[in-house]
């Protein structure tokens, strides 16, 4: 059934320097079906910062391509929207716009039926406008708890574009009962992991980045972006209180973290390439989750989580509902004074305790396998709407 259909999938931006679940289950849906990645704009507003203004400018050099083939069943587009929602006449404008330069890039998904695929609530006034057949809204954060985002308006979206589809999937456990009240057809559908990928932190073969290398005392690894739901003062007393450890930390830095650049046992090594992050975890001793406690950590599912696992390192964690179904193998943390505990505690046990627990208890939530769950409940939500329409259809 699923073959008859190609997927206009509306995800995070598709160089944005963390792979994120947007990109994993496109990539997979592409080996199933064609389909049209259309990079939704920022949920916020754009700043004047250079890196705002280069993003800015890229999109609109794609928003005047052609769609970009990526991959064989997979293609790429920007249609750039007015970021100020508030302003009377952008959400007709954006729509009108949208619905007219969408369309035209649908034509690389052939004469095939269409489903619509949201994981950001934004592009939603989108969704029953394309002429698809089916709409599926992919919920994987609390969109709406994004600092910096204008909450009203994303809740909003989020609300409307949940009682729009046709099936919603929910990646946090504490956002499910909410959504399956919102709509009886919502599924928990918790992120998957490159299980595989990640396995190679512990392959003898695996190389680790020269900058990584020969670093001193315990290493305590941390990859992903840095953001403002990063304790970066956690990490800064974490530091400080073990000048002998090293902390390396992986990724992006989105805000500005002086308390960690002052300090000689930080490494700040920058956004990586995705497939190089098992690499770098090769180096680490241990693995931290250091988030601050808030309504957005409070409803998320993070990704490096099962990352983490499926390197078998041991992991120091904050809380949420999520993490603590992964209590057996995660030592979870309250407090800065257990969070340094727990680090003396998994490093005096050694990197190797535990690993292969670890490792196993994500072996089966893998991305494949996790897209293949979803796509069995698309094809029978379709089967059934099928069977409504020919019920319909028949004379009484």
């Amino acid at each position: 059934m699923l073959e008859r259909y190609g997927v206009v999938y509306f995800g995070n931006d598709w160089f944005a320097e963390n792979r994120t679940s947007s990109h994993h289950v496109a990539v997979r849906l592409a080996a199933r079906m064609p389909v049209l990645y259309v990079d939704s704009p920022g949920m916020r507003a754009p700043q004047a910062s250079g890196r705002d203004l280069r993003r800015a400018l890229r999109k609109l050099r794609e928003a005047l391509r052609a769609p970009r083939r990526v991959d064989d069943n997979l293609w790429h587009c920007t249609v750039p929207q007015m970021p100020f929602r508030r302003i009377p006449g952008v959400t007709l404008f954006n729509r009108l716009f949208g619905q007219w330069a969408l369309r035209r890039a649908m034509r690389v998904l052939g004469p095939s039926r269409r489903i619509s695929w949201f994981v950001t609530p934004h592009p939603g006034f989108m969704a029953r406008r394309l002429g698809e057949d089916f709409c599926v809204y992919y919920c994987i954060d609390d969109y709406a708890a994004h600092p910096g985002v204008d909450a009203e308006v994303i809740a909003a979206s989020d609300l409307a574009l949940t009682k729009k589809a046709d099936i919603v999937f929910v990646a946090p456990p504490a956002l499910l009962a909410t959504k399956q009240a919102q709509n009886p057809q919502t599924r928990f559908s918790p992120h998957g992991v490159d299980a595989r990928l990640f396995a190679r932190a512990s392959d003898p073969a695996t190389e680790v980045p020269l900058l990584a290398r020969d670093l001193s005392g315990p290493v305590i690894g941390y990859f992903g972006s840095i953001h403002e739901w990063i304790d970066v003062e956690l990490i800064a007393w974490l530091a400080q209180s073990r000048p002998q450890w090293t902390f390396l930390l992986v990724g992006y830095a989105a805000i500005k973290v002086p308390e960690l650049e002052a300090l000689p046992n930080v490494l700040l090594a920058g956004a990586q390439p995705y497939a190089s992050l098992p690499a770098w975890a090769k180096a680490f001793d241990a693995a931290i989750i250091p988030y601050r406690r808030n309504r957005q950590v409070e409803n998320a599912n993070p990704l490096k989580l099962r990352e983490y696992l499926a390197t078998g390192k041991p992991i120091v964690a904050v809380s949420n509902p999520e993490i603590a179904r992964f209590a057996a193998v995660v030592r979870i943390a309250e407090g800065r004074e257990d969070f340094l505990a727990g680090l003396e505690q998994v490093l005096a046990e050694g990197a190797e305790k535990g690993a292969a627990e670890r490792m196993a208890s994500v072996a089966d939530q893998t991305w494949d396998r996790r897209v293949e769950d979803v796509l069995r409940e698309v094809a029978s939500s379709l089967a059934t709407a099928d069977m409504t329409l020919a019920d319909r259809r028949v004379p009484g």
